[in-house]
């Protein structure tokens, strides 16, 4: 099989690199301010020239390392990453920074999510506002299955669609973001085991808030529901018993 540019096997590798080079720089194992050559690299992590080139230029993207011809490889602080892009999101919580990632996350939805939610009250439109009701009743649904896998999808695009119905582009970028926390959350075993009613009654209350341009009662209940996840989310964490 070719493993030339634009090639399956090529792109591919491509990812990987990129997916292992994040992790070890989120998980300090390529610390801050190290130097690295290429030629160490391409050794060390068994990849051709060209698939470690367009992996770095990835990274770069990120703020994450900066390639000179000259010096080498050298690893950013990460005051200096887009700490908002997905990916440096998810290897931030697949990481031993778990912990840290999830409650700066959950502080930006509480200072994001309820806003966005009052806006959403007063510029939804009518398509819109009629999916976001049938997302609630979703919820409601999956939960009281206890399905979870079901849960999570429905409730990553209810959140999404509130976004978007605020009307403001800038907190739509956020979207990625939050589905990655939210994701995260369930993925590393930080939501309870069967999603507890208040939180799903709140969901149909923004919905509902949202729908009759309420803006108040939209803001109030968004800002319950992030601070119930925070909530579980700080009793499991400071317990010690923080699943991996």
């Amino acid at each position: 099989m070719s493993d030339q540019p634009g090639t399956a096997r090529h792109i591919s590798r491509h990812s990987a690199i990129v997916e292992r080079l994040g992790s070890d720089i989120t998980s300090g194992k390529l610390a801050t301010g190290l130097v690295l050559r290429s030629e160490d690299m391409e050794q060390q992590y068994e990849v051709t020239r060209s698939v470690l080139r367009e992996g770095l230029r990835v990274l770069e993207t990120l703020g994450m390392v900066t390639s000179r011809r000259s010096v080498g490889v050298s690893i950013r602080p990460q005051a200096e990453w887009n700490v908002f892009d997905p990916l440096v999101v998810r290897w931030r919580l697949n990481g031993s920074g778990r912990a840290a990632q999830l409650r700066s996350l959950t502080e930006l939805r509480s200072a994001v999510e309820p806003l966005a939610a009052k806006l959403a009250a007063t510029r939804i439109a009518a398509e819109d506002a009629r999916q976001l009701l049938e997302l609630a009743s979703g919820l409601e649904i999956t939960a009281e299955a206890g399905d979870l896998a079901a849960f999570l999808p429905l409730d990553i695009q209810f959140h999404a669609l509130i976004l978007k119905a605020s009307g403001n582009e800038m907190l739509l970028n956020l979207e990625s973001a939050i589905g990655e926390v939210l994701t995260g959350r369930t993925q590393h075993g930080l939501m309870p085991d069967r999603p507890e009613p208040e939180p799903l009654r709140l969901h149909l209350e923004v919905a509902r808030a949202v729908v009759a341009s309420e803006p108040a009662a939209a803001y109030a209940a968004m800002q319950r529901i992030v601070d119930i996840a925070g909530q579980e989310m700080d009793a499991i964490l400071d317990s010690g018993s923080d699943p991996k």
